[in-house]
């Protein structure tokens, strides 16, 4: 009887351990899907943190934060979603880039008008529900798609820093969306 009894445990155990790698997996699988091609960059691309951007009120954006295993580290590959919630400009996303990079400073003339030209030639004009996603990859560089579709990538590590520290850096114009989406204890 004493061994029925624990046997019964054991099974009872394994198949609640079972059940929880399952449904680990099958969140995991869901985050992929999200990112879609961008997962590929980002190796068990798992949701970190998600947030919302308001301004004076208006929504502007969600974005999501994604790493592997659901880790973030601003030195190893990730991969961050904004979905735009209004209609935008790629002149208007540049510019706003480009004022946010030379506000936390640290960027030459030089460097802010060619990362300007490189983005000026990525970003497309974007509607309600449309996503770009930026994925800092294992080099260093930046890859950002519309949607599933890739529309370029600025291979330089300094760029990559300071484009993504827009949100993810401690100097952001917004530390309670970054908050959200790296963990407040971040």
């Amino acid at each position: 009887m004493h061994d029925t009894i624990h046997i019964s445990r054991i099974r009872l155990i394994l198949v609640s351990a079972m059940m929880i790698f399952m449904v680990h997996l099958q969140s995991a699988e869901a985050d992929a899907a999200a990112l879609g091609p961008a997962a590929n960059a980002v190796p068990s691309a798992e949701l970190v943190g998600k947030g919302r951007m308001t301004y004076l009120g208006f929504k502007v954006f969600d974005a999501e934060l994604y790493a592997p295993g659901g880790s973030f580290s601003a030195s190893k590959p990730f991969a961050l979603k904004l979905t735009y919630l209004r209609n935008f400009k790629g002149q208007a996303i540049t510019e706003s880039s480009i004022k946010e990079i030379k506000r936390q400073g640290g960027a030459s003339a030089k460097q802010l008008s060619s990362w300007e030209k490189q983005m000026t030639a990525i970003f497309p004009n974007v509607s309600p529900g449309q996503s770009i996603t930026g994925v800092r990859n294992a080099a260093g560089h930046t890859v950002f798609y519309l949607g599933s579709r890739k529309i370029g990538t600025i291979k330089d590590r300094a760029f990559t820093q300071r484009f993504f520290s827009i949100w993810l850096g401690n100097n952001t114009r917004s530390p309670r969306l970054r908050a959200k989406l790296v963990g407040a204890g971040a």
